[in-house]
């Protein structure tokens, strides 16, 4: 996992001293370009791993070699274990390597290492469109999280307007680039959108977070919610197998190939929504470029929405 190589090639750069891409490669037993990146994403990330030029140049840790990695200051030991963190969820070994780094910080720099490890999960399964850019929000929450501090936000329900409320940041979601807080409030754990939160102010109040709190396990628990309840009406569509990676880019997980007949080159797909509504409206746009097979309760919401824009353009009719 990539944990584990980031935290070998740290000790390989405070055991040496200094250490080339290559021969980072060879000692990992990884591609080039991989130990490469590798060394680029500790930069990036805050660490202070800076490249040497010229003639017996390569890679090393400011400071130089330390076993007990004293090198770091506080925001590079954060930012550190922000980037190894989501690993953690996916990777037992990446766990025990974490411990073993996290028990080498000086004492004072593992409370804000720790909780950094755990601020952030990485869900890469898509639910829809994805939204590439990282709200500014994010940076301010992720140091709510860090810290344990209760944040003043104002948010957009969309169809309950907005509201003003004091939470507490638990943890941060990374879901293919879209990004939802898990926070505590009066009325218990709510989820929100980072992108609708309008604005926000850290406070130097104290979160208050359940001991046995686990971002993972709770954004599993939030997800198997939310797949219920999208996943209430199915329907069975024939598409174009041409057409398919863009239903399938539309619908993300909610999009599932039944068949695909070799000799028309059509494909049989099951799609799923919360309404026979919210599925017609995603199909509305599609046309004669797909047929609805069942049921009847999706045909019948297509039929009222096209009977609806047959109506309003009519006067445009050739």
């Amino acid at each position: 996992m990539r944990a584990d190589r980031l935290i070998a090639t740290l000790l390989l750069m405070q055991t040496r001293g200094k250490i080339t891409a290559a021969e980072l490669a060879k000692e990992l037993e990884i591609s080039l370009a991989t130990a490469r990146r590798d060394l680029e994403a500790l930069s990036a990330a805050g660490v202070p791993v800076y490249p040497q030029t010229g003639r017996g140049g390569g890679w090393s840790l400011l400071g130089g070699a330390r076993t007990d990695l004293s090198g770091l200051t506080a925001a590079e030991a954060k930012s550190l274990f922000l980037l190894l963190g989501p690993a953690v969820a996916i990777s037992p070994d990446a766990k025990t390597a974490l411990r073993k780094l996290l028990r080498a910080l000086p004492q004072t720099f593992q409370d804000e290492a720790e909780a950094a490890a755990k601020a952030i999960f990485v869900d890469t399964a898509r639910w829809g469109e994805r939204q590439k850019k990282r709200p500014a929000m994010v940076n301010l929450l992720e140091t709510a999280v860090i810290r344990q501090r209760k944040v003043n936000l104002t948010y957009d329900g969309r169809s309950r307007g907005e509201s003003q409320r004091i939470v507490d940041p638990w943890g941060l979601i990374d879901k293919d680039d879209l990004w939802y807080l898990i926070a505590g409030t009066d009325k218990g754990q709510r989820t929100f959108r980072a992108d609708r939160i309008l604005h926000i102010e850290m406070t130097e109040l104290p979160t208050e977070r359940p001991s046995d709190f686990d971002l993972a396990n709770a954004w599993t628990r939030i997800v198997e919610e939310v797949e219920r309840q999208r996943a209430m009406t199915a329907t069975t569509i024939r598409i174009d197998e041409k057409y398919l990676a863009v239903l399938q880019d539309r619908f993300g997980r909610h999009c599932e190939t039944i068949e695909v007949n070799t000799t028309d080159g059509c494909a049989r797909v099951r799609l799923t929504a919360p309404t026979p509504l919210d599925l017609a409206r995603h199909l509305a746009g599609w046309g004669a470029l797909i047929h609805v097979e069942s049921p009847e309760t999706v045909q019948r919401e297509l039929a009222k929405l096209g009977a609806e824009l047959a109506t309003a353009y009519a006067h445009l009719s050739p």
